[in-house]
């Protein structure tokens, strides 16, 4: 029997590992399989391409190589930045950032609220867009850090990030921005954006999960929030994950290899489906500015529906979407973020994102367009309600 084959339109949950990636990585852990950190040649000779990989990534983002921090990935990075500011700023005890961050941010927050720290999630237009002047007046003399994210993981919604970080340079207060949706998709250059410390996770840019970077920039002041044996230059304790940091270093350099092509063929094909589906399907509504966002996401809702009955029919079909960031998933709560865009619970659980990638296909888009408008209508036929949906092709 053969395999199903898959239709993957879940690319902000995670990328394919790209073919390149896992042939670069294969020599570190079948044969150069030694401890970076050791004083004989087995395990030192695997300092070069550690420090390679830095500089790949490093130029990924236009920073120099002593400003990146290898890290487990997104999560620890986020943390690490936001830890950093309070534990080197303790006379400043209020962070502020978004309602609609990743869970990254939103429950390192919350968490620190239980330790006696005082955190603003500032609210966002029904488009998902940031009230720029009402972030500037939040800014406190208490304020340890801003942290916003530069792209949202659930809608596509940009956030203007070099303006927040031009704002956080006036106040004399460090800007963190989450960019992990940013690689391959946006061209980063620290210089230009002025952030003090960024995030990113390799797996986002078809490199391996488990690791990701922080940059911090030069004369930022840092203290380390995964404590152990001093590696990273004593910013980060863990043996270093060699392979997975070579995949990182190469992921990055295609990455900025193939951006403008393939961030136009990808928007091509998004809108390709994001117009389908608006049309095919009645009552279908897309959330989220419709201009300001990445060249790759739609997130949609369904009048009458709810998600996960979507999501089921789809993946008989081998067509992998989500209701949200992939973090998130297992819960029955709506989305945090569409709530926060002033979307209804009804809405808000009858939302599907799809985000393509570099490995779809005009196939992969016209199999989705051809499966999914029945899909709605098999599961609306099922629904107790006997309202008629109306088409509405028109953004939050």
């Amino acid at each position: 029997m053969n395999p199903q084959a898959i239709y993957y339109f879940d690319n902000n949950a995670t990328t394919r590992v790209a073919p390149e990636v896992v042939e670069a990585m294969i020599p570190y852990l079948r044969d150069l399989w030694g401890n970076p950190s050791s004083v004989y040649g087995f395990g030192k000779q695997l300092a070069k391409p550690l420090e390679a990989a830095r500089e790949k990534v490093a130029a990924l983002i236009n920073a120099e190589p002593r400003e990146i921090i290898f890290t487990s990935g997104g999560t620890e990075s986020i943390n690490s930045a936001i830890h950093s500011a309070l534990a080197t700023q303790p006379q400043k005890r209020h962070i502020l950032t978004t309602a609609v961050e990743h869970s990254a941010t939103i429950k390192f927050c919350a968490h620190l609220t239980k330790m006696g720290f005082e955190v603003t999630l500032l609210p966002v237009e029904s488009d998902g867009s940031l009230d720029i002047p009402l972030l500037e007046k939040s800014i406190r003399p208490d304020t340890a850090i801003v942290s916003v994210m530069w792209a949202n993981n659930e809608t596509g919604v940009l956030f203007p990030i070099e303006e927040i970080a031009a704002i956080c340079r006036g106040k004399k207060v460090l800007f963190h921005t989450d960019a992990v949706q940013a690689p391959g998709k946006l061209k980063i250059d620290v210089a230009d954006l002025g952030v003090d410390l960024l995030s990113l996770s390799a797996h986002k840019l078809h490199g391996p999960k488990g690791v990701g970077l922080l940059y911090v920039k030069r004369g930022v002041k840092y203290q380390a929030h995964v404590i152990g044996g001093g590696q990273e230059q004593g910013r980060r304790g863990g043996t270093e994950n060699v392979a997975s940091i070579v995949g990182f270093g190469l992921a990055g350099e295609l990455a900025m290899a193939h951006l403008r092509d393939e961030t136009a063929l990808i928007r091509a094909l998004r809108d390709k489906m994001e117009n389908g589906i608006l049309k095919s399907v009645p009552g279908a509504v897309l959330n989220g500015a419709r201009d300001a966002r990445l060249p790759n996401t739609s997130n949609i809702s369904f009048e009458g529906i709810e998600a996960e009955g979507i999501l089921l029919l789809l993946d008989e079909l081998g067509i992998c979407a989500s209701s949200g960031s992939a973090c998130t998933s297992g819960s029955l709560d709506p989305s945090h973020v569409l709530l926060a865009m002033g979307c209804s619970t009804a809405r808000a659980r009858g939302s599907v994102r799809f985000s393509l990638g570099i490995y779809n296909t005009e196939a992969d888009v016209d199999f989705l367009l051809k499966h999914l408008p029945p899909i709605i209508a098999k599961l609306r036929g099922h629904s107790h309600s006997g309202k008629k949906s109306q088409s509405k092709t028109v953004t939050a």
